[in-house]
C-alpha cells in the first residue's frame, strides 16, 4: 500500500517524524538509537531530509536504509532539485527503491550557498513539479513511489509570488502526480485554516499534512522562522518576550503551543495528521502525543523531564552567534551543593555520565560546539541541508582586492556597521560587547576573528545577555577565540604556547589542505560554558573538542571558496579570496582561567605589533 492510500484510510490521528543525518559517525549511532525508541510510538512514517545537491546523499540513504529496512519503518526520502542533474536524480531513486523506500518528497530546495538567488543546475529539474512528473514519467518508478510535495501557508521564503499564483503551482504539481502536501512550519492557526479553505476552493483534495516544529529556544525559534519567512501572531512575541531568557520555560511553553495548535486543527479543521519536524529531538514530541493522548507513557523508554539541561548556549561570536547555539550538554559528575559552589570542569568530567546514554540525552537542537556524540549535532532547517554560516554575496559586501580590504570588512562587521558578515548572518552578539576592543585588535593584527566568548564568573542565569538555563542560577564561561591567520603567526602561536602557556592554553588549528596542529590529547573535550542551578547537576553545556573542530573547519573554508566563486576567474577577487583559502589556518585558542577577563588577550597579544584597544 502507498503512503497516500495510507493517508486516507487512517481512522486514527497520525503522525509522521522528520530527521536528518548526522555529521558525525558517533551522531549517526546514537540517532539510530533515538529512532529505534521513538518508532515504539507508531509514526505513520519517518521522513529523512536530503542535503542540497546530494551533500548528505551518503548518509541520508544509510540513515533511510535503517529506518526502512532494518525498522520497518515506513520512510519518506526528501529529494531536491539544488545542484541536481537527471543522472544524479536516477541514481538517488533508484537507491531509494533498492532500499525498498516507498515514499519521496519532492523539493526545490533552497539556492546553493554562495548563490544570491536559486538557479537549476540541470534546466531539466527546475521546480519541484519538474521532479514530480519525472517520477509519475518513469515506467519504473510511477508504480512504485508515493510522491509528496511541499507548501507554505505564509507563503514562500522568497517572496515573489502572490498567494494565488502560489496555489496555482501547488494545484500544478498535485495535477502532475503530487498525491499529499506536507506544509511549511508555521505558529499562526487562523491563518493556516484560512490558506486549507482556499486551498479546497482550488480544487486540490490531496491530504495535507501540518508541520509543526515545537519550538525549542528562543534562538533557535527566532533564526528558523526569519529562515522560512514564518509570520509570528502578536501574542505568541508577547508570550515569549518576558520568558524568552529562561530556556526550561520557552521549551514548557513551545510543548504547550505545539499542543494548543493541533487540538485547534483537530477540532476547527478537520486535521486528523501532523508532521513533526524533530531536530533529531525526542523529548518534545514524546510529551506533545502523551498530552493529547495519542500515546500511553509506557509505549516509549522514558527520558527524565531534565528542562534544565535543555539549555542552548549562545557562544559568543565575532560573527553573531546564534547560528552556533549549543545542546547537548554534558553533565559533570559531580552535584553542585551548598550554595551552588561553582565546580571548574576537569579534562574527564566531559562524557561521564548521562550525556553518553542516548535514552537521556538533553534535548537542545546543538550547533558546532555542542556534544559530537549528540543525534542532535549540526542543526539544519526543515527541508534539506544543514542551516550552515552564511556566505557573502557581492550585492552585501565590498570586492575585495587586498588584504587589508577584508580587514576592512572584519572591522565594519565589529563596529556594527553591517548587520551581518561572511561568517555571520546575524549581527555582532550584544555578548561580544565585552571583548570588543580586543576582537578590533585581532582584526587590525590581519587576525579575522569568526567566533569568540569572554570570560565570566558566576553570573546570574537570568541575565539577559549572558544568562541561560533555569532562573536562580550561576553561569561560567572559559575564554576562547577562533580566527584566520597566516602559517607564520600559527607556528609562532604554537611555540609561546609551548614555552609560556604552563597548561593554561589549549589550541586546533587547521588549513584547506588537511593539516592539523593541536596540543590537545586525542578524546580530550574541553567544556567552557558551565551551570549551576538549584538541586541539579552541574550543566557543561559548550564543549570545544577535535572532531567538532575539524567539522566545522571543512565548511569555514568552503565559505571562502564560495566567496571567490561570486567573481569571474582569474579576477584580483577570486585570486585574493582563494590565496587565503589555501594560505591560512583556523585557529581555535581557549584560555583556561575564567577568573580573569584579560588572561587570554594578554597572553595573545604579548609580543604583537601595538595597534589601538578604542
Amino acid at each position: 500500500m502507498k503512503f497516500a492510500q495510507k493517508l486516507q484510510g487512517s481512522e486514527r490521528p497520525f503522525y509522521t517524524l522528520e530527521f536528518f543525518p548526522p555529521r558525525t559517525d558517533q551522531g549517526f549511532t546514537n540517532l539510530i538509537s533515538r529512532i529505534s525508541r521513538l518508532a515504539e510510538v507508531k509514526p505513520l512514517a519517518v521522513s529523512i531530509t536530503w542535503g542540497a545537491g546530494g551533500t548528505t546523499r551518503e548518509r541520508s540513504l544509510e540513515l533511510a536504509a535503517v529506518t526502512s529496512k532494518e525498522l520497518g519503518l515506513e520512510t519518506i526520502l526528501h529529494l531536491t532539485c539544488t545542484n541536481m542533474e537527471k543522472g544524479m536524480v536516477n541514481d538517488a531513486l533508484k537507491a531509494a527503491k533498492d532500499l525498498g523506500v516507498k515514499t519521496i518528497l519532492a523539493l526545490r530546495g533552497d539556492p546553493p550557498r554562495g548563490k544570491e538567488s536559486w538557479v537549476p543546475t540541470d534546466p531539466r529539474f527546475t521546480h519541484a513539479i519538474d521532479l514530480v512528473s519525472y517520477i509519475h514519467s518513469n515506467p519504473e518508478y510511477s508504480d512504485w513511489f508515493s510522491v509528496g510535495v511541499a507548501a507554505y501557508p505564509d507563503g514562500h521564503s522568497d517572496r515573489v509570488l502572490s498567494e494565488d499564483e502560489e496555489l496555482n503551482y501547488l494545484k500544478a504539481k498535485v495535477d502532475a502526480g503530487a498525491d499529499f502536501i506536507i506544509t511549511q512550519l508555521f505558529y499562526d492557526v487562523d491563518n493556516f485554516l484560512r490558506w486549507k479553505d482556499k486551498v479546497r476552493r482550488k480544487g486540490i483534495d490531496v491530504p495535507i499534512i501540518p508541520g509543526i516544529m515545537p519550538i525549542q529556544t528562543y534562538s533557535s525559534f527566532r533564526r528558523l522562522t526569519k529562515l522560512c519567512g514564518t509570520h509570528i501572531p502578536p501574542s505568541l512575541e508577547a508570550d515569549l518576550e518576558p520568558i524568552k531568557h529562561d530556556d526550561s520555560k520557552v521549551k514548557e511553553y513551545g510543548i504547550t503551543l505545539a499542543i494548543k495548535m493541533i487540538k485547534r486543527m483537530v477540532n476547527e479543521g478537520g486535521i486528523r495528521g501532523f508532521h513533526f519536524c524533530t531536530l533529531n529531538l525526542e523529548n518534545s514530541v514524546q510529551r506533545i502525543l502523551e498530552s493529547l493522548d495519542w500515546i500511553q507513557a509506557s509505549e516509549i523508554t522514558k527520558v527524565p523531564n531534565r528542562l534544565i539541561a535543555d539549555t542552548p548556549r549562545a557562544v559568543v561570536h565575532a560573527d553573531g552567534a546564534d547560528i552556533k547555539r549549543t545542546v547537548t550538554p554534558a553533565t559533570a559528575t559531580s552535584t553542585a551543593m551548598n550554595g551552588l559552589q561553582a565546580q571548574v570542569p576537569r579534562d574527564g568530567d566531559v562524557g561521564k555520565g548521562e550525556v553518553n546514554n542516548a535514552a537521556t540525552w538533553d534535548e537542545f537542537p546543538n550547533g558546532r560546539f555542542g556534544d559530537v556524540n549528540s543525534p542532535a549535532y549540526g542543526t539544519q532547517d526543515q527541508w534539506g541541508g544543514f542551516s550552515t554560516l552564511h556566505s557573502a554575496t557581492s550585492s552585501q559586501w565590498p570586492r575585495p582586492q587586498t588584504e587589508a580590504d577584508i580587514t576592512a570588512i572584519s572591522l565594519r562587521f565589529l563596529s556594527s556597521e553591517t548587520d551581518s558578515y561572511p561568517f555571520s548572518p546575524s549581527p555582532l552578539s550584544l555578548e561580544s560587547q565585552r571583548i570588543l576592543p580586543h576582537l578590533k585588535r585581532l582584526a587590525r593584527l590581519g587576525w579575522w576573528s569568526v567566533g569568540s566568548q569572554p570570560a565570566v564568573d558566576g553570573e546570574s542565569s537570568e541575565d539577559p545577555v549572558i544568562g541561560w538555563g533555569p532562573a536562580g542560577g550561576y553561569v561560567y564561561q572559559k575564554p576562547f577565540v577562533e580566527f584566520f591567520v597566516s602559517q607564520e603567526e600559527v607556528e609562532r602561536i604554537e611555540k609561546k604556547i609551548e614555552e609560556k602557556g604552563d597548561g593554561w592554553v589549549d589550541y586546533l588549528a587547521g588549513n584547506f589542505a588537511g593539516e592539523v596542529k593541536t596540543n590537545v590529547q586525542d578524546g580530550k573535550r574541553n567544556a567552557v560554558t558551565w551551570g549551576v542551578f538549584p538541586g541539579q547537576e552541574v550543566i557543561q553545556s559548550t564543549i570545544i573538542e577535535q572532531d567538532s573542530f575539524l567539522a566545522w573547519k571543512e565548511e569555514a573554508f568552503s565559505i571562502w571558496t564560495e566567496w571567490a566563486s561570486l567573481h569571474p576567474p582569474k579576477s584580483q577577487e577570486r585570486t585574493l579570496l582563494e590565496a587565503i583559502r589555501d594560505s591560512r589556518w583556523l585557529v581555535n585558542i581557549t584560555y583556561h582561567d575564567y577568573k580573569d577577563a584579560d588572561a587570554l588577550w594578554n597572553f595573545l597579544f604579548e609580543g604583537t605589533p601595538e595597534v589601538p584597544l578604542d
